[in-house]
């Protein structure tokens, strides 16, 4: 069994029980949240041709959902500390319907930008964030399998809309497959009443504890009454900083592994998205039929589901977990050399070989992504490092595949935006590869001195009992009682 990572929940995590319904739960809610956007793709180019825009244009829409998911991570982290995961995500279902519907009636790529764009991915963010959240309250030893199941969502719902999407949209044209759309994600209220709280159990302080805690109290009292007599602003402002610090951690910050996370993932997220959003689109680009097309997605899917949680057995494993960091920076690397290298293929055979092997080396980044980071600050911190990490990443993810489309557009070719995807993609991984040498050094460091300080208390505390028992025998001796 492999080393458990260290935890202040202040609490066991039962480690299953309930919390594989709560997995299950979350495999429902995390799958919409990454595959929705994804399974859109289908309905591009009817509706580019629809409203005579282009190919940046058209990418906005998947970009908008994208971003506004991934902005919406503070307001969902402050919601979950605030009232849990379950209404969070059913909220989050409600409006992700109410957005498809609204898009059903649109009639300009604007109005799509916003209700698709805005309202679902704001939804998608309520569903998304409290579901990886929930699964830290319920798992420690066995989060890495338990984080790569919940993330197999992705895959499965994506390999079921993708052709469903196209079904939907030979019967019912695009207007009416949002509307069908909008309420088949209402699943995701189901699964939010699924997320029950995990049940803690009661702890109860000693009488030393509970008087000091009454004499911290009386200090902070007395400390209130010292503020209060400052000026206005620094009231108010103070009053702001306890309400942002109430709900959001601001401290990661200073946090060197959350630093490393953050920089290489600004960077990646430019090239993460575009290559699936645009896979369907380059195949008919080479004369591939709509559904040879949705094919493709299908193939990445289906691969995609077998290895993420294939990749949460390896990073549970004893191997494995202890440098997971590693896992992690080998998978990001992977999918910039297959960007780079898909250009190569050529036909369709060629373009269903890349579809494997970028499912492969997807899924495996997919099912690392946010383990890594609570294996960096620990689960008792992930919902305020996962909120500030989101709405930081959405600049990358809203930019990444316009960005991609204007390459398409500039060159009249998708190889470009292929080889530009690679090197966002390779060179982070390359750079997780450094500083994740470089933090486990420094950790290593600061454990071994950590130790020597805690031998040298121990050490200081034994001469102090010592002392204190030498002082009455010293009186029995003079005499003295």
């Amino acid at each position: 069994m492999p080393p458990t990572a260290a935890t202040n929940l202040g609490y066991k995590p039962p480690d299953g029980g309930w919390g594989w319904v709560v997995v299950f739960a979350s495999f429902i809610s995390i799958g919409f949240s990454y595959a929705f956007p994804k399974s859109l793709t289908i309905y591009f180019k009817e509706i580019q041709e629809y409203f005579s825009v282009s190919y940046s244009e058209i990418a906005w829409l998947s970009s908008v959902m994208l971003a506004s998911m991934y902005a919406g991570g503070p307001i969902s982290s402050m919601l979950v500390n605030r009232y849990g995961s379950r209404p969070v995500v059913m909220v989050g279902g409600l409006l992700v319907c109410t957005g498809m519907a609204l898009a059903s009636l649109g009639t300009t790529i604007i109005h799509l930008y916003l209700c698709v764009g805005v309202i679902g991915g704001f939804g998608l963010a309520f569903n998304l964030q409290p579901a990886l959240t929930i699964i830290g309250t319920y798992f420690q030893v066995k989060r890495p399998l338990a984080n790569g199941l919940a993330m197999t969502g992705s895959p499965v719902v994506l390999s079921t809309l993708a052709p469903l999407n196209q079904f939907l949209f030979d019967s019912f044209g695009w207007r009416g497959s949002f509307l069908i759309l909008g309420s088949i994600v209402l699943n995701c209220c189901v699964a939010g009443a699924l997320m029950r709280p995990v049940i803690k159990p009661a702890q109860f302080q000693p009488d030393n504890d509970l008087s000091m805690s009454s004499r911290k109290g009386s200090v902070e009292a007395a400390a209130e009454n010292v503020g209060s007599q400052s000026g206005e602003n620094s009231k108010n402002r103070s009053t702001g900083q306890s309400f942002v610090s109430r709900y959001i951690d601001i401290s990661l910050f200073t946090h060197r592994g959350f630093l490393i996370y953050l920089i290489g993932n600004v960077v990646m997220f430019f090239g993460f998205f575009a290559p699936v959003v645009f896979l369907a689109p380059y195949a008919k680009h080479q004369g591939t039929d709509e559904y040879s097309a949705a094919l493709l997605l299908s193939i990445f899917a289906l691969v995609d589901m077998f290895i993420r949680p294939v990749t949460g057995f390896l990073g549970n494993s004893k191997w494995v977990r202890p440098r997971i960091q590693y896992f992690f920076s080998f998978a990001v690397s992977y999918n910039g050399v297959c960007h780079l290298l898909c250009p190569l293929a050529s036909g369709y055979g060629g373009l269903v070989v890349y579809a494997v092997f970028f499912g492969l080396a997807f899924g495996m980044l997919s099912a690392l992504l946010f383990e890594v980071l609570m294996d960096l600050v620990g689960a008792h911190r992930f919902s305020s490092a996962v909120g500030l990490v989101t709405i930081i990443e959405c600049g990358p993810v809203l930019l990444g595949p316009p960005i991609s489309g204007a390459l398409v557009d500039i060159f009249g070719d998708y190889k470009y935006m292929y080889y530009a995807c690679g090197v966002f993609m390779l060179v982070p991984g390359i750079f997780f590869f450094i500083m994740h040498y470089y933090n486990y050094k420094k950790l290593n460091e600061e454990q071994r001195q950590s130790v020597v300080v805690d031998l040298m208390t121990s050490e200081e505390t034994v001469e102090l009992k010592i002392s204190q028992i030498k002082k009455p025998c010293n009186k029995t001796e003079d005499g003295s009682f």
